[in-house]
């Protein structure tokens, strides 16, 4: 078992957030127990937690919060922790995500990180992290939280129509999926084309890419292989590929017409008919 008087704090996100569980713990005067029993959990978990064989929830973050008077502290922690469970060489990418005012994608294998359900997400990860599958997962969706702040990005997304057929995680995962694809009308910052197999060669032959603009800062893009992220402000690939995308977005179908391909493949594949509320992605 890890001695948590061994670890260093200033190792990892994981290694503060456990080293400070325990002193604040401590300087309570509360056994692991006893703050288990406040929080509602295993003694147990609270000591996996806090010598890094777990990595802790969202939720068990607000709560230690409530029950340790932080102050928010942990709640704060956790989406540094999170993060730094995703690949290293992601984790500069999805930081550079969570700053984008404006995130263009297009997406010819799976649906795009930010968009996936829970359910989609695990499939997807599920072959190459079964061993850490639960903490992989929560750092995906915690990565969607950006969608959900008071001032969001602009989201636009370009899927191959082959992404709408691949079954990812069986026939009920799938209908979940496409039919959160079609609830994306009532977001304001979110646009979903879809570029039909009719389209022929287009500009993503090369396969999936990002860009991100800021505010402030140069434009970027990224695209990944197997094991390795690349990302550059080279301004002619920029140049390049924001063409190549606008050529996309003009070749792919309108989101209304998108929207009604979602629905078809859905119940023509996956056995269900979307009801009227399902309308048009906005």
């Amino acid at each position: 078992m890890v001695n948590i008087r061994d670890l260093d704090p200033s190792a990892s996100p994981l290694d503060y957030y456990g080293s400070e569980l325990r002193r604040l713990r401590e300087e309570a005067k509360l056994k692991q127990e006893d703050l288990g029993g406040i929080v509602f959990c295993t003694g147990s978990l609270i000591g996996q937690i806090e010598t890094t064989r777990k990595v802790p929830t969202r939720d068990f973050s607000e709560r230690i919060d409530a029950a340790l008077g932080t102050g928010g502290m942990f709640s704060r922690l956790i989406g540094l922790v999170l993060r730094s469970q995703l690949p290293h060489w992601f984790q500069a990418y999805a930081e550079m995500e969570a700053k984008a005012e404006y995130i263009s994608t297009y997406q010819c294998q799976l649906v795009y990180g930010l968009l996936q359900t829970p359910g989609y997400a695990r499939a997807v990860l599920s072959i190459d992290h079964p061993d850490t599958l639960d903490t992989v997962v929560a750092a995906r969706m915690d990565r969607q939280r950006i969608l959900k702040r008071g001032n969001p990005p602009v989201l636009w997304v370009v899927l191959d129509e082959a992404v709408l057929h691949r079954e990812i995680g069986g026939p009920e995962v799938m209908r979940e999926q496409l039919a959160y694809l079609l609830e994306l009308r009532d977001r304001r910052w979110i646009n979903v084309q879809v570029l039909p197999f009719a389209a022929g060669q287009h500009a993503g032959m090369m396969g999936s890419f990002n860009l991100l603009r800021f505010d402030d800062d140069p434009d970027l893009h990224y695209s990944e292989s197997y094991d390795s992220g690349h990302m550059t402000a080279n301004p002619q690939v920029i140049r390049e590929r924001s063409v190549g995308y606008a050529r996309l977005q003009a070749e792919a179908l309108p989101p209304g017409s998108s929207a009604e391909l979602i629905a078809r493949v859905m119940e023509e594949r996956y056995g269900v008919r979307p009801g009227p509320d399902e309308g048009p992605v906005a």
